[in-house]
């Protein structure tokens, strides 16, 4: 008997989910970083996200540990690309500027994915695709021209563009290897914990926890942080590229930084300037664009 097919709704349902949930995660790591410092809460959001996860998918879904020395050396070069460096320097940006302006250019990740596909792989963007670079890249410097001003939000500005392309590089990654013996939800409670075991000592060492309040206003940002926005997610995107057509999997690119900014005027009361709302729209646009592009041409390659 043949399943029935997805319902779109609710399809749509988990992409708008995911969106809110990772664009909120950005105001959740402001309010944790009253009370700690960017790599131990790193650090410390890898501990409690790896720990769900790995007792999720071992104790709820029945898979093992993957055992392969050659799939855990794979996995550790995405763990240290993207839940070690990237979620590093995500944090430490979002200590120097805004929650909007962290998500606005932590969405610049499928330009830098489109860029280094196209620089190590020779694959290149449609002319749709081309224009939504362009247009990406040139909102990204609009968006982080003015705060270049103040040394410490240029150097937050530059960890998070530098958070996106190691992102971008652990994701173009897993298109270079075979990582089929391994699922998506597996594959993120293992790299978890490796990162944990790099983010966690250099954390003690170069910020120490002096100025780590070890209390609830810490606790309750962090447990969004590690899990809802975390590893919750990562379940949910692995549902959805399942269900999803290519069209709405992608939309959340272009729905998270949306999400982001909102969160940020919501609860934080923050805004955003001329130059950063501009700056941000032309992201957004940018990376509709690509999305868009690379969406119709993976149904084209579809089609008999």
């Amino acid at each position: 008997m043949t399943a029935p097919p997805p319902n779109p709704r609710v399809t749509l349902a988990l992409v708008v989910l995911v969106a809110l949930l990772i664009g909120a995660n950005f105001t959740a790591l402001k309010f944790a970083l009253d009370h700690t410092t960017p790599l131990l809460l790193a650090g410390l959001r890898t501990v409690v996200g790896g720990t769900f996860l790995l007792g999720f998918v071992t104790l709820v879904r029945g898979e093992r540990i993957p055992t392969d020395r050659a799939m855990l050396g794979k996995i550790f070069v995405v763990s240290l690309a993207i839940t070690t460096i990237s979620s590093g320097l995500l944090v430490f940006g979002v200590s120097r500027v805004s929650a909007g302006v962290a998500s606005l250019l932590s969405s610049t990740m499928p330009l830098f994915t489109a860029l280094l596909v196209l620089l190590l792989m020779g694959t290149r963007p449609t002319r749709l695709g081309g224009l939504g670079l362009v247009v990406g890249f040139f909102g990204t410097a609009v968006l982080a021209w003015p705060s270049l001003s103040g040394e410490t939000t240029a150097v937050g500005i530059v960890a998070l563009a530098v958070s996106a392309l190691a992102w971008a590089f652990g994701t173009v990654f897993m298109q270079w290897r075979d990582f089929s013996d391994v699922s998506p939800v597996m594959i993120v409670a293992v790299q978890l914990p490796m990162s944990a075991a790099v983010l966690i000592p250099i954390a003690l060492i170069v910020e120490g926890v002096d100025d780590t309040d070890w209390s609830m206003g810490l606790f309750v940002p962090l447990a969004y942080a590690a899990i809802p926005a975390n590893a919750v997610t990562f379940a949910l995107m692995a549902t959805i590229v399942k269900r999803a057509a290519a069209t709405q999997a992608a939309a959340t690119a272009y729905l998270i930084p949306i999400s982001g900014v909102f969160f940020g005027w919501l609860i934080r009361n923050e805004r955003l300037g001329t130059a950063e709302l501009v700056g941000g729209v032309l992201v957004v646009a940018g990376v509709y664009l690509l999305v868009t592009a690379n969406a119709r041409a993976k149904m084209a390659a579809s089609k008999p």
